[in-house]
């Protein structure tokens, strides 16, 4: 349900308030339909896990650069960035939609051009079919890759040089994160268990 329409664009908020009742004897009479919406998961090796239906952000917990080894496809290496931000589809429209915005702006108003390029979106569908895509910066080295987009069978890992204040949160609640800090693991895939949005 989207509360405030006005302001809240509320891609995912299919329903005002006026319509919530109806929506809800609908789903309680079977009569409506659902999609599967993809979670990201972060999973320490000591068994904490969190879910995001947006996005996780790994990094620190204050405006400090974030420094940690990186990990995919057999590829491992050491980062100092502002940290790492994983989307689902769902996400994509959101603080990932905003980065690549801002990153767009700047670039076009340096390049001269009028307009910013659009930005992309991670999946099929705001639903998000494919999870996780992650960016970070800067780059692998040696590469340019700066976003990668992954099917549910790619896993993410990273390892915190971080002394202290590492962390991970998800879907932007920083009050309930996980501690990442010197030697911590963390494992970023899509998660077995969905949610379920009620499309009509």
């Amino acid at each position: 349900m989207n509360p405030d329409p006005d302001r809240f664009d509320g891609i995912l908020l299919r329903y005002s308030p006026a319509e919530t009742r109806a929506a809800l004897l609908s789903l309680l009479e079977g009569r409506s339909r659902e999609r599967k919406v993809t979670l990201a998961e972060a999973q320490l090796e000591d068994g904490q896990r969190l879910l995001g239906f947006n996005d996780l952000f790994i990094g620190a917990r204050t405006h400090v650069s974030a420094r940690y080894k990186i990990g995919f496809g057999g590829r491992t290496e050491p980062h100092s960035s502002s940290g790492v931000l994983v989307s689902t589809g769902a996400g994509s429209t959101g603080w990932l939609s905003s980065v690549f915005a801002m990153a767009g702006a700047v670039s076009s108003f340096f390049r001269g051009q009028a307009r910013p390029r659009p930005a992309p979106r991670v999946g099929r569908s705001p639903a998000g079919l494919r999870c996780p895509g992650a960016l970070c910066e800067p780059p692998f080295q040696g590469g340019n890759r700066r976003r990668s987009d992954r099917g549910p069978g790619g896993e993410l890992i990273l390892e915190s040089q971080m002394p202290s204040g590492g962390v991970i949160f998800s879907d932007g609640v920083e009050a309930d994160a996980l501690d990442f800090n010197s030697g911590a693991r963390v494992h970023i895939h899509a998660a077995a268990r969905k949610t379920h949005l009620v499309t009509n």
